[in-house]
Parts: structure tokens; sequence; C-alpha cells
């Protein structure tokens, strides 16, 4: 049994086992999904910029759990970790989900998945359901062998606007020409977005230009953002012995935290610690955080892309889903041949301080403060939007050029 499949059994078997750690037990599972995706993003995406919701990614695998039976399921539980037919998981997604889309005076968070049907496919009125009342989703009529459908172009403009982008401009970069195939019955979009205020916020006016040592020892001059502050840190190792820090950053109301894990020695690489992360050390890691006055250096930066979720899954074993001839979707049509033709995810995150536009006005330099520890994200770092009341890692990516 592959390493990463031992891991998820035994997080499963402790799960099922702890009938009071419910919380907990979804806390690992979720966390060590959101890490393998990460891992795998990071692999393909050689030492650039990426965000990818594990939460927007889940969403639609969870939706198809409803309908999905025999080896399709199998494989879906597989990459998850979990099922939705535990009851117990069901209400407690349901839980979280239900707290989402967030909006309020410090962040604003939207997940969504639409489910887009070949029209006249007939659907289980018990699927239909299911899909209503689970997140924000929605089940949305198309021709997809038309690449310009009308309903679909609505749709995506529609969630282009909701996530603060612009008027949909047709396809807008969705391959739906990969999707526009004679047998296409569905395809599965699901968007993250997250803006939020910190709770202790960057003033504009300490904004500098400071330089920003990319990988292969590029350095840049970007727009740092600064602050003193209390904050939670801690210092620690990976399961290969590599230092890393590690800042919280609350947002307002202490709704959702920004993570920044940072390799302390300027010399070690980002990519050596990205494959040793793991469920256990992120828990470790953001439970034994300590408050520290610190000098806190944080570029600003803007992140938004799309990934075809289907090598991805793949990758991971998650195949008959995509095959007409081995998925088996009964309890979304009742019919047979009935299968996933694309699975497309997009994301995007945005850290800045408040006053943006007057940001970079000043060349103030900061003089160095003795006896305060400086954490200072002037090189490659990884970060991740986390939900402290459950754990859940809605968003995580990698900052390797702030100014891409």
């Amino acid at each position: 049994m592959p390493p990463f499949l031992v891991t998820l059994f035994l997080l499963h078997s402790c799960f099922l086992q702890a009938n009071g750690h419910l919380r907990e037990g979804m806390t690992l599972l979720k966390t060590e999904f959101a890490l393998r995706l990460y891992q795998s993003v990071a692999a393909c995406k050689n030492e650039t910029n990426f965000v990818i919701s594990p939460a927007g990614v889940s969403l639609p695998l969870e939706i198809l759990q409803f309908g999905a039976e025999g080896n399709t399921g199998q494989q879906l539980a597989d990459a998850l970790g979990y099922t939705v037919h535990d009851q117990r998981v069901k209400d407690f997604l349901h839980a979280v989900y239900a707290t989402i889309p967030t909006s309020s005076q410090g962040a604003e968070m939207e997940l969504a998945c639409s489910l887009f049907v070949q029209v006249g496919t007939p659907l289980s009125p018990c699927f239909v359901e299911q899909v209503s009342w689970w997140a924000n989703s929605s089940l949305e009529p198309a021709d997809l062998s038309e690449p310009n459908s009308t309903a679909i172009q609505t749709s995506e403009g529609a969630s282009r606007q909701t996530a603060g982008e612009g008027p949909s401009e047709g396809p807008g970069g969705w391959p739906w020409e990969q999707v526009g195939a004679a047998f296409a019955q569905l395809v599965l979009v699901s968007t993250m977005s997250f803006q939020g205020t910190w709770r202790k916020r960057f003033s504009s006016t300490d904004t500098q230009i400071l330089p920003f040592t990319c990988a292969h020892g590029l350095v840049l001059q970007v727009p740092m953002m600064h602050q003193m502050a209390e904050v939670n840190y801690g210092q620690f190792q990976d399961t290969a012995g590599h230092q890393v820090g590690v800042l919280e950053l609350p947002y307002l109301g202490s709704a959702v935290s920004l993570f920044l894990v940072l390799p302390r020695d300027k010399d070690i690489p980002l990519s050596h610690t990205e494959p040793h992360l793991t469920a256990s050390t992120i828990h470790l890691w953001t439970t034994s955080l300590r408050r520290a006055r610190m000098d806190v250096f944080l570029p600003r930066f803007r992140i938004q892309n799309q990934f075809n979720l289907k090598s991805i899954l793949n990758s991971w074993g998650v195949t008959d889903l995509f095959d007409p001839l081995k998925a088996n979707l009964k309890g979304i049509s009742g019919q047979d041949g009935f299968y996933v033709s694309e699975a497309i995810h997009k994301a995007k995150i945005e850290v800045l301080e408040e006053g943006t536009k007057a940001s970079g006005a000043t060349a103030l330099l900061l003089l160095k403060r003795s006896r305060i520890p400086t954490f200072k994200a002037d090189r490659p770092f990884i970060y991740f939007l986390r939900e402290p009341n459950t754990g859940f890692v809605f968003s995580i990516g990698r900052v390797s050029n702030p100014l891409d």
C-alpha cells in the first residue's frame, strides 16, 4: 500500500474510533488532503506562485459521492479520505459549509460549485436535493456540445463578479473547447475567493520597496508591508529536520487566519521543506505558537490561477470517474454511461494593507531595532488560510515572486 494511503487509513481509523473527537479527526483528514493537493500542484508549478483551495476541490468530489457507486465511489473516498455517506461526516461538513459565504467587516470568502449538466439529461430527485442542500452548490443546464453555450457563459460571468472580478469576457480561459465533445454530460466548476482585513492593519505609510530574493538568487525590489506587533509565532523543524519559522496573522473578526511558513536558513530553498509537510506537523505548528512582539515584513501579493483537476485526480487513482465505460454514477441519473467530462478549479487570494493605492509612496527605511525579533518574508514562502474553530485549510499556496 502506498505511504499516503497508509497514512489516510490510519487517520481514518483513528477518526472512526474517536467517537467524541469528530472535529479533530476531520481536521487531520482535511489537512492531509490539503497538503497532498499542495504537493501535487507544487510538483508541476516549478518554483512559481500558485494558490489552490482544498475546500474548492473537495466540494465537488463530495457532491459526486452522493451519486457515485461501486469502484467509482471507492476511488472518491480514497482521494478524500472520508465519505459523506457517513452521517456524522455529512452533518459536520454541512454545518461548516453553512458559515460560507462569509461577508463581514473583516473578511469576504466565497466557496461555490456549479455542475453543468447536458440539457435533457434526467437527474435523480434525491441527487438534486442533496446538491441543493450541500454548501453553495447548484445544478445548471447547458448545451455542452456548444462551446459558446449562453448558460455556461452566464454562470461563469456571475461567478467572476461574485469573486470580485470584472464581467465575463467569453470563455475567459476556461477550456470549454475541451468540454465540447459529442458525449459530454457533466462539467464541474468550483471557485474559491478570499479577501480580508487584518485584525491589526498594516499602515500604507510604512510600506517600503525592499529586496525579495527569488529562487536561483534573482533579487527583486517589491512593496513590503511592515508592522511591529504582538503576533503568534514559533520556530520548528519539518520531518526532515529543516528549520522553519511559522507566523499567524489573524483577520478582523478572527474567523480566518493567514499562516506563513518561511525557511529560517536563507540558503535552504523552499522546495526542501514542501515534500515533508504532514497533517501532524501542521497541527503541531499551529497549536504550539506563542505570543511574541516582532517586526513583521510581508510583501503584498495577489495570485489567481486555474487548474485542470482531471490530471491531478487521475494521478491519485481517481480514473473511473472520467471514463465513459467505467464511471458508475447511477445515483445521479439512474443511467449507465454517465461520467465527468472535465473538472476545473479556479482560486485567487489577495493580501495587502488597507490603502493599497498609497502604498510605496514613502521611501522611509526602518532602522534595525535591537532585541526585537524579525519575521521577514523576503524570500519564497508557503501560506495557508485556516479557520481556527475547525482547523480547516481553505486556501494554500506559495509565493515565489510577489510581482507576478
